[in-house]
């Protein structure tokens, strides 16, 4: 085709309306203010934890716990619980997360649209608006009166594990679904078996979206306060058993130390909050360097 009819075809085109360029740009500006509006609150939210609790955060609040001090007293800190948290929310996915991914993947590899796979979504769907103080109020009554155990970090991680779960199983559903269909029946192809296929060629395909999910649901859980109030109570010492006694946990010890009116204790809290802020931003950067360093295997 020559120049002058490369032209000719070109001036053919329709050309786009100065009305449509105009609704184009309104459109692209309304998104940009809305995400402008939408990132203000945590960009204050962030800075104002930030400034308030670098002025409390350092080693010894870190290393030290609340131990025989009172809230006004000068120093003290939250290692006590720092590692109750760490215990609990560890407990907590090592309860949910396999059994969540599981859980997808019948869903998703197995299940189809059979009956039981119905009634799996659907009580999926009612975990998914479970309200935290309710999953807490079930093991209360369920794992301390009707069978008689004690307050413990590990009763706050049945709880807990009753809020990850629904996330960890919706997000390895979505995930499986992106998978191309072309791996799985190129795999069958080759003569391998459906439970190899999906170790070896979907879960891997699938991986980071996973570890995504799961981190999200780790994020939420390390949060809660309410169920940790009713199964794990409170302690200022280090408790470091799981399975008896009380035990700390950032957020209660943020919700005790923010209730309280000394200024020694509001410090304390801000410092906590900035502390749980970065132990998952860590856990969140550490889980997305694995998952990507991570190749799937060739079998």
């Amino acid at each position: 085709m020559s120049v002058k009819g490369a032209e000719l075809e070109l001036k053919s085109l329709p050309r786009v309306s100065a009305r449509r360029r105009m609704a184009d740009r309104t459109v692209q500006s309304l998104v940009y203010a809305a995400f402008v509006i939408a990132i203000i609150p945590l960009v204050s939210v962030l800075w104002m934890v930030v400034t308030r609790g670098m002025e409390r955060l350092d080693l010894d609040f870190l290393t030290f716990s609340m131990n025989g001090l009172s809230s006004s007293d000068e120093g003290g800190g939250a290692n006590h619980a720092i590692v109750g948290t760490l215990q609990q929310v560890g407990l907590t996915a090592v309860m949910a997360v396999p059994l969540g991914i599981l859980t997808g993947v019948y869903l998703v590899e197995y299940g189809g649209n059979s009956r039981l796979a119905r009634v799996i979504t659907f009580f999926v769907d009612v975990m998914t608006g479970i309200p935290s103080i309710v999953a807490g109020l079930f093991i209360l009554a369920f794992w301390l009166l009707a069978l008689g155990f004690e307050y413990s970090g590990f009763a706050g991680a049945l709880a807990l594990a009753i809020l990850m779960m629904p996330t960890v199983v919706r997000a390895t559903e979505e995930m499986l679904k992106l998978v191309p269909n072309d791996l799985r029946e190129a795999s069958y192809a080759l003569g391998v078996p459906r439970w190899r296929t999906i170790c070896f060629v979907v879960l891997p395909t699938a991986l980071t979206g996973i570890v995504t999910g799961v981190m999200l649901a780790v994020a939420r859980v390390m949060g809660e306060t309410a169920p940790l109030l009713l199964l794990v109570f409170i302690t200022d010492a280090i408790n470091s058993n799981p399975f008896e006694g009380p035990q700390g946990s950032l957020p209660t010890f943020i919700w005790y130390q923010a209730g309280d009116p000394n200024p020694q204790a509001i410090e304390r809290a801000w410092a906590a909050a900035l502390t749980l802020i970065l132990i998952i931003m860590l856990l969140n950067l550490g889980a997305r360097l694995l998952a990507r360093l991570r190749k799937p295997v060739s079998r």
